[in-house]
């Protein structure tokens, strides 16, 4: 019986590190769930700006509503910052079981309304329901898939975000024939892909994260979530085990020495890319409009297309170059393009349409670091509540961004909004020159 036994505790001190195992099942269903929200998450926050076009044909909506409504799921995702700490929390698990079947919900009861602040408090609560997946899916991806596929992986999610973005910019344009209720069907159609993905998570039940549980004190339920998806082999990491319980982090500690570069780097950098890149492709047809292009529907397929060759393009150079390389070159380049756009008069049609992709491409090439890069700058003790601080912090831009489009559009035209968002998108190129840190591990040592 001794002898059984002390053969039993060899066993479990031999279990592997369940981070060092290859890709399995429960991997690829965890992988997929998260793909499904990143569809939705693109589809709903890209809806809105083809509906709110199309609505100005048949209700009075001045500049303010229209930037309001169109940021107010951005504005929505401020709430990352609360997700964040909810998921450190109470785990990743409970809170991505639901918020996909809220989000169908709340797209549907923009059929029932052409209320308009109505309308911006279910686009705020829409927004609150992404923040879920962008915060709480990452944390959770990362912290099951094997290391080295967890960045990777991270990175390729983007791909499936910009093809539910490009996806509610086809569906907004084509649908008609449904009068004044048009704009109300398209901005619903964001249930169509929300639904689907919570149906996913449903049928296959995602598992709680082995890493939070340990961080959390609860070594042996962590262990058994790992033996139940991935077999006897595999446990939670020397290091966690001997870890202590996480207490109660302080969001403040955020911007204690520690922590305080990392935070405003992965806050600002995200904050002025999504400035441009929201403000521009939620409102495209507007600004399409204004720079006086001749068939605006082909040339926004054409810009839209240049953002899914973009983010491929972002993933083939991912872990080619160093994360903090790609940050600065992208934005200088980014830069540059748009205010040239920006203060070059009488440009032919298609030479400022080739520009105006060359810009999609490199500006969306960069994308690609905005999850795993947030990611990598906390570590997990932290990191839901960094994340979502950072998401926060971006979501600023991002609303301000598709705010202030429609109106800086009407009222300067377009040089003026592609100027500002020149003058927004080279501050980035600073702030990246002056503080991002290499988190890269290829890059690491060379920092």
């Amino acid at each position: 019986m001794r002898k059984e036994r002390q053969n039993n505790t060899k066993n479990i001190k031999e279990k592997k590190n369940y981070k060092k195992a290859p890709l399995m099942p429960i991997h690829l269903r965890v992988f997929m769930a998260v793909v499904l929200g990143q569809i939705a998450c693109g589809f709903a926050l890209g809806i809105s700006g083809t509906a709110l076009s199309n609505a100005s044909k048949y209700i009075t909506i001045n500049d303010l509503w229209t930037g309001l409504i169109g940021a107010g799921s951005l504005i929505g995702l401020a709430g990352s910052i609360l997700i964040g700490r909810l998921s450190d929390k109470i785990g990743r698990r409970k809170l991505l079981m639901l918020n996909m079947y809220i989000l169908g919900i709340l797209s549907l009861m923009q059929l029932l309304t052409n209320n308009l602040p109505t309308l911006f408090i279910i686009r705020v609560l829409i927004g609150l329901m992404i923040a879920v997946d962008y915060t709480v899916g990452n944390a959770l991806l990362t912290e099951w898939l094997p290391k080295g596929e967890d960045s990777k992986k991270q990175s390729h999610l983007l791909i499936y975000w910009t093809i539910g973005f490009i996806a509610s910019y086809l569906t907004g344009t084509f649908i008609n024939g449904f009068g004044s209720h048009t704009w109300q069907i398209i901005l619903a159609t964001g249930a169509i892909p929300a639904f689907i993905a919570a149906i996913f998570r449903s049928i296959f039940p995602l598992p709680a994260s082995p890493s939070w549980l340990a961080s959390h004190g609860k070594v042996k339920t962590a262990n058994k979530v790992i033996k139940k998806h991935m077999g006897r082999k595999w446990g939670i990491p020397k290091r966690l085990k001997k870890a202590k319980p996480v207490k109660e982090v302080s969001w403040t500690i955020l911007f204690s020495g520690k922590y305080l570069r990392r935070t405003l780097v992965g806050g600002l950098f995200y904050a002025c890319q999504a400035f441009a890149f929201f403000g521009i492709s939620i409102f495209l047809p507007i600004l399409l409009q204004s720079m006086q292009l001749t068939d605006q529907k082909i040339s926004g397929i054409i810009y839209n297309g240049g953002m899914l060759i973009g983010v491929i393009l972002g993933i083939l150079l991912f872990n080619r170059i160093s994360r903090r390389a790609f940050l600065i070159s992208n934005f200088l380049l980014s830069g540059i393009l748009i205010g040239f756009l920006a203060i070059t008069k009488n440009l032919n049609s298609n030479i400022q349409l080739t520009i105006f992709c060359i810009f999609a491409i490199i500006l969306s090439s960069g994308l690609v670091l905005d999850y795993p890069y947030p990611t990598e700058l906390f570590d997990i003790k932290v990191r839901g509540t960094g994340v979502g601080t950072c998401i926060t912090i971006s979501r600023f831009g991002a609303a301000a961004g598709t705010f202030l489009l429609p109106i800086l559009t009407n009222q300067g035209g377009a040089s003026l909004s592609m100027l500002i968002c020149a003058i927004v998108i080279l501050a980035a190129f600073i702030i990246c020159l002056i503080w991002a840190p290499e988190t890269s591990p290829k890059f690491k040592q060379n920092n």
